[in-house]
């Protein structure tokens, strides 16, 4: 039985609702029925298309801009954290930040504003904490182009209810060294492949990270190692041994750019790129940034970390993060969100939209 949803109940019971409805990535299937039939039931101003267990929906009134609202039904397997319960000022619960709080905003604004400023958009897509091949967008921009295109897209991912702006690309690389295997008695004889990464761990406990400044929000770079393997057995010099590092840079550098700086970093290494998400710049400079920037007060701050604020920057649409919860509690068993922060996220994007 599909669940009902009350779209123009509080925000924050409409979080625990959704909260409430199971919906690790690929078993999104009942929440996105629930989303779909509330939306056809409460926002029957809305153009509404459905592609797989994404949710899309829209305002045609004509106006010269359009906001697109981005956010994902999926959360992370379960960890003892559901149902929902809320204590006092807290709603915890799997999915309160990560990120079922801006869901809720998102949706409450569907079926409440029936004459916003901007035509809206709304993509409530599947997939999103899993393989990068699997999230909805990806489909969505492959199937249905003109659904992700705006001025100004806000994907409501947890931000504590402050606009971050762009977001952190992402590179992950593979060192791998080899030397000959020999009997430790007699080590001399070979050549230690783990002893041979020695050099780019140092570099990696000397890296000085870049910090740059880019329409006003700090960008702080990082370069971790995040794995390091090699051995063949307690009596034997290992031949191979691999050092898997992480780059995090900031968004004024290209992919081709940040590979460059990571192979000058660890010249004469055996280096290949295993996983690349490029960033996103901040984009504050479009008008309805401004608007919004001007809705929200404060001022904005860098995405320190990646989200799908990417896909969009790489079509070219400025898109910022904007959304309830701490987003260093998402993934955790002790996930929850300040009742204040929906409450301000919602204030802000009425504000924005309805003028």
């Amino acid at each position: 039985m599909t669940p009902v949803l009350d779209l123009t109940a509080d925000p924050v019971d409409l979080t625990a609702a959704l909260v409430d409805v199971p919906s690790e990535s690929g078993r999104e299937g009942v929440l996105a029925d629930a989303v779909e039939a509330a939306l056809r039931a409460q926002a029957p101003h809305l153009e509404l298309v459905r592609s797989g267990n994404t949710v899309l929906a829209r305002t045609t009134l004509g106006r010269p801009t359009r906001v697109v609202f981005a956010g994902h039904l999926d959360t992370v397997p379960e960890n003892r954290n559901l149902p929902s319960r809320r204590e006092g000022g807290v709603l915890h619960g799997l999915g309160t930040v990560d990120m079922k709080g801006g869901d809720a905003v998102m949706l409450h604004l569907a079926a409440t504003v029936a004459e916003p400023v901007h035509d809206l958009t709304f993509l409530f897509y599947d997939c999103e904490e899993v393989a990068a091949d699997r999230n909805g967008l990806g489909r969505v921009e492959r199937d249905l182009p003109e659904w992700m295109r705006g001025d100004l897209v806000v994907v409501c991912e947890p931000s504590n209810a402050v606009i971050e702006a762009g977001c952190q690309g992402t590179m992950r690389v593979v060192l791998r060294t080899t030397g000959a295997r020999a009997h430790t008695a007699r080590g001399w004889m070979g050549v230690n492949a783990v002893h041979a990464l020695g050099g780019a761990l140092r570099t990696l406990a000397e890296y000085e990270a870049r910090v740059v400044d880019i329409d006003g929000c700090t960008y702080r770079e990082g370069l971790q190692a995040v794995h390091v393997s090699g051995g063949v057995a307690g009596n034997v010099v290992p031949d191979e041994a691999v050092l898997k590092v992480n780059f995090r840079f900031a968004p004024d550098r290209s992919p081709e750019r940040a590979e460059a700086h990571v192979r000058e970093v660890f010249a004469g290494y055996d280096l290949t790129v295993e996983d690349m998400s490029p960033g996103a710049l901040p984009g504050l400079t479009a008008p309805a940034a401004q608007e919004l920037i001007a809705a929200a007060g404060g001022r904005p701050v860098a995405k320190l970390g990646w989200t799908d604020v990417s896909r969009f920057s790489a079509l070219g649409i400025p898109a910022v993060n904007f959304g309830p919860g701490d987003p260093t509690l998402a993934h955790t068993q002790q996930e929850n969100v300040p009742v204040e922060h929906i409450s301000r996220c919602l204030e802000v994007l009425r504000r924005f939209v309805a003028g």
